[in-house]
């Protein structure tokens, strides 16, 4: 009897996937990219069908932009009390998703987080729960190309592909763990002033100094086209909620960094509004910023109202209308024409908001 447990125990462990085998493999360092995939905001508890749609799109890899699980909303229930259980059961519930599960298997993925990832609504620095956070989302959806990531503060990363001339670097923010406490409005709301309003305090911060030099230092390593992943919008401004536009000293640093290293091949991508939209900012004569919001994966504002796709929100660099429902957005890379077109699709696929981008 002893023999045949032992026996047992390891056909078992034999059988249980470990996380290599959960996620696919990055792709090599020469990969020549040209569609890159993106998106944010997957309630882990809700269906997930867009993978599927994602998937057939069969981009080099896949960029998941925070809030990629909802951990302050267990089992559909705010969470007041905040312990390392929410984590676990939602990043848990993530790992076993029908949905989640063959797209990860078959698509590369890197990885940033937002505020329900992170594990609580607009936390910032002071969530005492944030190396608990990081340690179960690296279990889940994997390592990052940088290996030293996982053990340093935070989880900003950056990887590169492809060889001289069509050299694509993937820098991956964390606007969560070194980030100052927001100011809140005067007026909640309040059309532009819903949640918060823009903070000048010089000591405030959204990536913490360390974060800031590795980002300089990024932006001066060779590149033919970078792409900036922030978890919460950078450019966007018109609305009151989490963003960049909170502390504009520190958007400001950003500009100034990006003049500063010659990086005018950047475009940025965001999530967290729940919606998608389209945005472009002059910041020199010889530099213009594009930024692309994908968001939300399954929980989009048309849940909460459902007879309008198009959001009435508008701001000085937005582009069009905002996009109310489900979405992804992908990158496709002409390296030809040396141009990218950013789509965002719905999750059957339809294009709806699309620009060019010469770079």
């Amino acid at each position: 009897m002893r023999t045949a447990t032992i026996l047992l125990s390891v056909l078992l462990a034999s059988c249980a996937p470990d996380q290599a085998q959960k996620n696919a493999p990055l792709p090599p360092t020469d990969t020549v990219l040209t569609r890159i995939a993106f998106g944010s905001c997957a309630d882990e508890e809700l269906p997930q069908p867009i993978w599927q749609t994602i998937a057939a799109e069969s981009p080099n890899i896949f960029l998941f932009m925070g809030d990629n699980v909802y951990a302050d909303n267990n089992r559909g229930v705010r969470v007041e009390n905040f312990t390392r259980a929410e984590l676990e059961f939602a990043y848990s519930t993530l790992d076993s998703h029908v949905d989640f599960a063959p797209f990860r298997a078959s698509v590369p993925m890197l990885s940033t987080w937002d505020d329900h990832d992170f594990g609580k609504n607009d936390a910032g620095v002071e969530f005492e729960l944030k190396q608990d956070a990081k340690e179960l989302m690296l279990e889940t959806l994997g390592k990052p190309q940088d290996t030293a990531m996982p053990n340093r503060p935070g989880v900003y990363h950056s990887a590169t592909y492809g060889p001289a001339g069509q050299r694509v670097q993937i820098i991956m923010l964390d606007t969560r763990w070194f980030r100052s406490a927001l100011k809140e409005t005067d007026e909640p709301g309040a059309a532009g002033k819903e949640r918060y309003v823009p903070d000048t305090d010089p000591s405030k911060t959204m990536l913490g100094a360390t974060q800031w030099a590795w980002l300089k230092d990024q932006f001066e390593q060779p590149a033919d086209l970078r792409l900036l992943v922030s978890s919460i919008q950078v450019i966007a401004d018109g609305h009151g909620w989490e963003a960049w536009r909170t502390m504009p000293l520190e958007r400001e640093k950003l500009y100034s960094i990006i003049e500063e290293t010659g990086a005018a091949n950047t475009i940025i991508l965001s999530g967290d509004r729940h919606v998608g939209g389209l945005y472009r900012k002059i910041i020199s004569p010889d530099n213009t910023l594009v930024e692309v919001t994908s968001s939300s994966l399954n929980l989009p504002w048309s849940n909460w109202n459902p007879d309008k796709d198009r959001v009435a929100e508008t701001g000085p660099y937005q582009i069009g209308d905002l996009y109310g429902r489900a979405n992804f957005g992908t990158l496709d890379i002409d390296w030809d024409k040396r141009q990218v077109v950013g789509t965002l699709k719905s999750d059957t696929g339809i294009a709806t908001r699309t620009i060019n981008v010469a770079f």
